[in-house]
């Protein structure tokens, strides 16, 4: 046991010794040293980096720094890592290689971006550079045109991938990557404004398209070889459904996906696709965000089912009126005295009914001025679902006067 607890401690302080090298190899080239030189240091004394100490040492360093000094050092890691990422080349059959599967089709959009800048945009480039008539002009623009299609492909990237990334603390694709994604963007329409208005400034034309090549390139390289595999290796099964579900209201790069994409299983673990989490139209919540969203609103609400039973109610710091969770599970009338009973059935039954959607009553209570309204829930078909009572003391909006434009100073 002894020597399992020093090899253990030997272990920590390699790991320790590397980190320190590795943050150091960063300083140096951050610092100016040239990138061979760092290179030839990282590969004698590190070999092999894996994608969690490029998230952690990238979040370490660019932190706050310039756009323009993101852009030098993004270029530099790319460089410094390309060839030496532990687990580059992974093996087929995994999941990420089924038709469909999200990474799967991440790829599969990378191999026609990767076919347009070389079998197109470089060799329309090349032509251009030799005369800059206003057909190979035409021709960039072309290019360019259908490039401008990675918007969808960063979008999906930024705003499927990136939220489960930061839920699983890694902050380095998001603060880093995004940026990058950005600049491509915007040097793309840079270059298209350049051949849609060219009045022969050749060299302008040719230095922002060959960034656009080799940022895009680069882009390439670090999400199949950093980004996608940090992903793999944090996201669930689930995650990965809602992810592909998704994706279609963002749209896809120059290809469809191969197919919808379904796990090999006949049906998703009841615990495995909640984890606490609720996917909705338009967002992802957990439960316990959900019910504090809920308990934070300035309003009380109620929510009574068809059958007119009482299923949820909103448990802020200050309830107008007094709910205990016993009302949970009785029908709605039983929760009213007897002699307002029937405003309620009244009520109601015209929402049932179809001939009212809203009601609104507004009562003086204690020391507020409460503002009582009830909603007739449908489904997208129309069908009653139930009643959402939303209650405010609305003493406060009253006497709201002429207009607040500034932060109340603590």
């Amino acid at each position: 046991m002894s020597e399992f607890i020093n090899n253990r401690e030997h272990q920590i302080i390699k790991n320790t010794e590397r980190l320190e090298m590795l943050k150091q190899l960063f300083t140096d080239l951050h610092n100016g040293r040239n990138v061979d030189e760092v290179k030839a240091h990282f590969d004698a004394f590190i070999g092999k980096i894996t994608v969690d100490e490029i998230s952690q040492l990238q979040h370490d360093f660019v932190d706050g720094i310039s756009a323009t000094e993101l852009q030098r050092l993004y270029s530099l890691h790319s460089e410094l890592f390309r060839g030496s990422i532990a687990g580059e080349n992974h093996q087929p059959g995994w999941p990420e290689e089924q038709p469909g599967h999200p990474v799967h089709t991440f790829k599969l959009e990378n191999q026609e971006i990767e076919k347009l800048l070389k079998t197109k945009l470089q060799i329309h480039l090349l032509q251009f550079e030799k005369e800059d008539s206003a057909d190979h002009v035409y021709k960039i623009l072309d290019d360019l045109n259908l490039l401008l299609d990675i918007d969808k492909h960063y979008s999906r990237k930024e705003n499927l991938i990136f939220p489960y990334l930061e839920k699983y603390g890694i902050y380095g694709p998001t603060t880093n990557m995004w940026r990058i994604d950005d600049f491509i963007r915007d040097a793309i329409k840079d270059a298209k404004q350049k051949l849609t208005n060219y009045l022969g400034d050749k060299l302008a034309v040719i230095e922002t398209v060959n960034y656009v090549i080799e940022e895009v390139d680069g882009m390439i390289y670090k999400e199949e070889n950093i980004l996608f595999p940090m992903a793999l290796k944090n996201f669930t099964e689930d995650e990965w459904v809602k992810i592909a579900h998704e994706s279609d209201e963002i749209g896809f790069c120059l290809i469809c996906p191969a197919e919808d994409w379904k796990p090999d299983r006949r049906a998703l673990d009841e615990k495995a696709i909640s984890e606490g989490y609720i996917k909705m139209e338009t967002g992802i919540l957990s439960l316990k965000q959900l019910e504090l969203l809920l308990n934070h609103l300035p309003v009380d609400i109620t929510f009574i089912d068809q059958d007119d039973v009482v299923r949820y109610f909103s448990h802020g710091k200050e309830r107008i009126f007094a709910r205990t969770k016993a009302v949970i599970g009785r029908t709605v009338q039983n929760c009213h005295p007897p002699r307002s009973v029937h405003v309620v059935e009244e009520l109601l039954a015209d929402f049932k009914a179809g001939k009212k959607d809203c009601e609104d009553f507004w009562i003086k209570f204690k020391d507020k001025y409460v503002y009582i309204r009830y909603f007739a829930v449908r489904d997208e078909n129309g069908n009653y679902i139930g009643t959402l009572e939303f209650t405010q003391n609305i003493n406060p909006i009253l006497a709201i006067d002429g207009e607040k434009r500034i932060l109340t100073s603590k």
